[in-house]
Parts: structure tokens; C-alpha cells; sequence
């Protein structure tokens, strides 16, 4: 090889070993795949201690590069990977669960996975109302539910419990039939033949409960429960034995059998009845039948105030006897009057009734006598005490100041002094005080008197007679009446206004407020009213029409003949005196006023 060859060829061994160097580097890299390429579609590759693994997906199972097919978590059982009560349904690379029939997801979806923790729960359709429809009631069961009949009610095919979903049986109320008979025993009420229903038996005439009860319920099977009542006859036995009677007896000891009592000869009956009768408590009627020995007087009592009665018990009907009476008496008031009398009564009556004439007001010992079957004289004395009567009554007020009565007269000339005390006040004149004191004598059935009483006052009358330390009040009231008229002085004249006088008037209707003077047109003189006439001012509206109030003077500034002046163009009080005008014609009045308690109670009356 010649050395340019040499040279030539150097180069190309360096490439060559280049190369040969890099060839080998490739196939180094060859001999260690990347994993993480090669893992399968449905595997993800995890670094584990520096290495490159692939593990198939959840739901997946394989060696995660070749293969990862699905995995059925269904297939180790619903109750295991979805609990109880469901249904666990396969899908690919996972699973869900659904509830059986009649229980729901406490998350209250259709589907879920339990790895949140949802499990499924009884569904309570009772809770629907009406679900099992009229006269039954619903009971909850695992998973579904129940209809049961209510009490008293069942259903027609006979079973115990129903299902409403395309069932047409309904439930129909149970009927226990007519009552059973109970030997001895009537029904007495029913209150009907259903559940519940109750009817109650007594025990025929005669009879008495003997054991068991009155009443018997329809229950829920249609069947009466307790008739198990038993009624036997009443039996009293031998009647009761009463010390001095003697009995009739038919021997009869049933219900209503009767035994009667009479007294022995010598004694008298003293009780309520003379019978006594078997009763349902199997027993004689109990009685106070008593034979006593005679009894003159007996439950002696005095009535409307002057008679007296007694009973007579000798035990023979019929027989006449004779009372005597002797009375002794005594007014309270007169120490003169006393009385004292005897006298006989004959009857034949067991319960004898007299009336005594006993006069008011008195003391009475009032002693009766009579003679027994023995020949022995019986007495009984009796207190009587009369009431004093009112001495007059009927008081009546006429004319407004006068009384009349009537008198209890209690002889034809016998008269009667009354005491009179008059206190009369006003209760608008707190100062005011009317006393009068006198008495009279009268004869009269029917006395009248007549007082001398002021107006507008509040009168007690006492009406009194000492010698009977009776008395009597009564209240009368006077009217108020107008005050007196002013005494005026008719003036008719012609110019200039002359000088009035004003003369005072007394207080005989009580007392005198103010006077007032008014000044009227002429032509209204007819129609003037002296109570409706209003106090107006000379400058109120319309004066010259209508007429004002000159002057206004109070009763204690007011001197007899006073002189007034009109027009004087002064006050007097808050009226204004104007002055007349010339041409007009005029008429003028004096009003007097008297006003009492103006407050809260006030009345004005003038006179004119």
C-alpha cells in the first residue's frame, strides 16, 4: 500500500470505528424498552421504588401492559359491596347500586356507590294516608306493608291481612245479631248490633241479680261478650215483729208482698205507715209503726198568732170531747186593761183547731182542761204574746204640703195624739233651715193635715205617738217655684228717659241672685218671653231689633227704691247702659233672677 493510500485510509478507520461505536450505543439502547409506553389503554404507570410499573385502573384486572379486562364487583354479592336490600348492577370499569323495591337511598337518588357511605332504608308507606282505603289501617312492614282490618270491621274473603294493589276486597263491619236471652232478664236498652254496641239486661219483676253482669258488648269477632247475667227470685222471709201490734199476713214473702199492723186494744198507732212491704233488697220495708198509750194534747203549737191546734191520740175514732178554756190577759201600754175568760168547745175531730179573740199588744196564758178515758182531769197551758199593731198606716201625700193616714181606731171615742217634727234644707242654700214642732188630737178614721213649708226644700216629717213608742218618717219635697214678680210703677212718657226706681222684692221663694233691666223696641213688647229672653249685650248683633240688657244689679247690692237712670251710657255688671235714640220708642223691663248651685247642678228661673 503505497503511504498516500496509507494516509487515505487512516481517516476512513477513525470513521469506521466511529461507527462501529455508535452502531453499538443503539443497540444498547434497544435492550431497555420504556414501560410507561407499554402500559395497556386501560393502565396507568406508577413509579415504585425508581422503576416504571403499569397497574390496570380501578375496576380493571390484568398484568397492566398485555391486558386489563373489567373486573364484576357485582359477583361477590350485592349484600356485600352495596349492603343490604339492593341490587348491584356491573358496568364497564365499574359498578352501581340501586335499592330493592320498597326501601330508597339515604341519599334519596336512584343509583350510588357506597363508598359515601349511603345505605338503603325501609320505605314507610303508611305514611300515605288512605292507602289501604275505608275501615282499615296500614301496618309498615321490611320492604312493603300490610292492611289490616280495623277493630269491629273483617274482611269478606275471611284473611287476616290484605294487599289494596289490584285488590278489590274491602273490609265491612262485623254484626253480633240480635242480643242473646238471659233466663229471668229483659233487655233495656240496645244501643245496636255492631262492634262496640251494648245492650243491658234487668232482672224481670220479681227478681233480683243474683251474680254476672248487666251488660254484654258486641267485640271485634261478632260475638256478644258477657251474658253472663243470673236473676233469681225475691225472697223476704218471715215479716218483722212489732211489740203491741197484731198482724194480717196472706204468707206471701215475694216482691211487693204486704203485712199490715194494728195496734192491741188500749193503745193508739203513732207512725207513718201501718204496712210493710218485701222489697228487692230481699228484706221487710223498714216503718216506724208504734203503739203508744192515750195522748190528750199532743204537738200543741200556736198559729197566725192567735189560734192554737193539738192532736188528740186515744186510738178510737169518732169520740166527742169537751175542752175548756180559761184565758187570762193583759195590755202591754195600759196597765188597767185585763181580761179574763172562760169557756167550752165540744169535738169529735183528732186534730182540733181554735182561734182565740186575743186583742194587740197584750200577754195571754191560755190554760185548756179535758177529762181522759180515766176519768181524770188533763190540762195544757199555752203563752200567747199578740204583736202591737200599727196605730195608723196608708200615709199619703196630696196638694204637695199635706198628709193624710189611716187610723186603726180601737174605740169610737177613743182619740189619738200624733206628734209632728218638720225639718226642711235645701240642698242648693246650705245655710237654709225650716223647723216646725206641734201636735194635734183627731177622732177621724181618716185624719188630714197641712204644712206651712217653703218652696224648693227637702222635708222630713216625723209623725209620733208617744204612748205607743210608735212612729213613722216621711221624706217630702216642695217645688221650686218663680220668684216673687217686681213690684213696678207703670211710667208711660214722651221725650227724654225718666229716672226709674227700683223697688226690692223679698226672698219668699228663696233667694234673690240679681235683677236686670231690658230695653226692648216697642212693637216686640207682645212677644216678649221673660224666661227664653237671652242676656245680650247692647253690642251684640242685631241690638236694635232684638232688644238688650241695659243694667245687671246684684240682690245684695240692691237697696229698696233704688233710682236708676237709663242711658247713662255706664256699666252696670258687664252690660253697657246706652243711651236711647231720639225718635224710637222703647219699653223696658225689670227681670228678676234666681239661680241656684250652679255647679253641677244649676237652675235659673226669672220672673218678670
Amino acid at each position: 500500500m503505497s503511504p498516500g493510500a496509507g494516509r487515505a485510509l487512516g481517516p476512513l478507520l477513525l470513521l469506521l470505528v466511529l461507527l462501529q461505536c455508535a452502531a453499538r450505543r443503539r443497540v444498547v439502547k434497544r435492550s431497555v424498552p420504556d414501560v410507561c409506553a407499554t402500559c395497556h389503554v386501560h393502565a396507568t404507570c406508577h413509579q415504585i421504588e425508581g422503576k416504571s410499573v403499569c397497574i390496570c385502573n380501578y375496576g380493571f384486572v390484568g398484568n397492566g401492559r398485555t391486558h386489563c379486562q373489567d373486573k364484576d364487583e357485582c359477583q361477590i354479592g350485592a349484600n356485600k359491596i352495596c349492603g343490604n336490600h339492593t341490587l348491584c348492577h356491573n358496568t364497564h370499569g365499574s359498578f352501581y347500586c340501586v335499592c330493592l323495591d320498597g326501601f330508597r337511598a339515604s341519599n334519596n337518588n336512584k343509583t350510588f356507590i357506597p363508598n359515601d357511605g349511603t345505605n338503603c332504608t325501609d320505605i314507610d308507606e303508611c305514611e300515605e294516608s288512605g292507602l289501604c282505603g275505608h275501615n282499615a289501617k296500614c301496618v309498615n312492614t321490611e320492604g312493603s306493608y300490610k292492611c289490616y282490618c280495623n277493630d269491629g270491621y273483617k274482611l269478606e274473603n275471611g284473611e287476616r291481612s290484605f294487599h289494596p294493589d289490584g285488590n278489590t276486597v274491602s273490609c265491612r263491619g262485623v254484626d253480633c245479631g240480635v242480643p242473646p236471652s238471659v233466663l229471668n232478664a229483659h233487655p233495656a236498652s240496645v244501643s245496636g248490633t255492631t262492634y262496640g254496641s251494648e245492650v243491658t239486661y234487668n232482672c224481670v219483676h220479681g227478681y233480683f241479680m243474683a251474680s254476672g253482669t248487666q251488660t254484654a258488648v258486641c267485640n271485634a269477632e261478632g260475638q256478644w261478650d258477657g251474658t253472663d247475667l243470673v236473676c233469681k227470685e225475691i225472697d223476704c222471709g218471715k215479716p218483722l215483729l212489732i211489740p203491741r201490734t197484731e198482724m194480717t199476713w196472706d204468707n206471701s214473702t215475694t216482691l211487693r208482698s204486704r203485712v199490715y199492723y194494728q195496734c192491741k186494744e188500749g193503745y193508739y198507732f203513732n207512725g207513718g205507715k201501718n204496712f210493710s212491704e218485701c222489697t228487692i233488697d230481699q228484706s221487710w220495708e223498714n216503718i216506724t209503726f208504734v203503739c203508744k198509750g192515750e195522748e190528750l194534747f199532743s204537738n200543741l203549737s200556736i198559729f197566725n198568732e192567735t189560734c192554737v191546734k193539738w192532736e188528740r191520740k186515744t186510738g178510737r175514732l169518732g169520740v166527742q170531747k169537751t175542752y175548756t178554756f180559761h184565758i187570762l190577759g193583759q195590755r202591754w201600754d195600759e196597765k188597767t186593761f185585763s181580761e179574763d175568760v172562760i169557756f167550752n168547745i165540744t169535738t169529735n175531730e183528732d186534730n182540733p183547731k181554735v182561734c182565740l179573740d186575743l186583742d194587740s199588744g197584750s200577754n195571754y196564758v191560755v190554760n185548756i182542761t179535758t177529762i181522759s178515758s180515766a176519768n181524770i182531769p188533763v190540762s195544757v197551758a199555752v203563752a200567747i204574746q199578740t204583736k202591737v199593731k200599727e196605730p195608723f198606716n196608708n200615709v199619703l201625700i196630696f196638694n204637695d204640703t199635706c198628709l193624710k193616714w189611716k187610723r186603726n181606731v180601737r174605740g169610737t171615742d177613743v182619740g189619738d195624739r200624733y206628734s209632728f217634727h218638720v225639718q226642711g234644707q235645701r240642698w242648693y242654700q246650705k245655710e237654709f233651715f225650716h223647723e216646725m214642732i206641734f201636735d194635734i188630737t183627731t177622732h177621724k178614721q181618716a185624719p188630714e193635715v197641712c204644712f206651712d213649708l217653703q218652696p224648693g226644700t227637702n222635708y222630713s216629717v216625723n209623725i209620733s205617738m208617744a204612748a205607743l213608742n210608735f212612729s213613722l218618717l216621711v221624706s217630702m219635697t216642695t217645688q221650686i217655684t218663680d220668684p216673687p214678680f217686681p213690684d213696678v210703677e207703670f211710667v208711660a212718657v214722651t221725650g227724654s228717659a225718666p229716672l226709674l226706681r227700683l223697688r226690692k222684692a223679698e226672698d219668699q221663694n228663696g233667694p234673690i241672685s240679681f235683677y236686670q233691666v231690658i230695653v226692648l223696641p216697642l212693637d216686640l213688647q207682645s212677644t216678649f218671653i221673660c224666661d227664653s229672653f237671652a242676656a245680650a249685650t247692647f253690642f251684640s248683633n242685631a241690638t236694635d231689633v232684638k232688644g238688650y240688657v241695659a243694667a245687671e244689679f246684684q240682690a245684695k247690692d240692691v237697696a229698696d227704691n233704688m233710682p236708676i237712670s237709663l242711658g247713662d251710657r255706664h256699666y252696670y255688671g258687664k252690660f253697657y247702659n246706652a243711651p236711647l235714640k231720639l225718635g224710637e220708642e222703647y219699653c223696658v223691663f225689670l227681670r228678676v233672677i234666681s239661680e241656684w248651685n250652679k255647679s253641677p247642678f244649676w237652675v235659673q228661673i226669672p220672673s218678670c
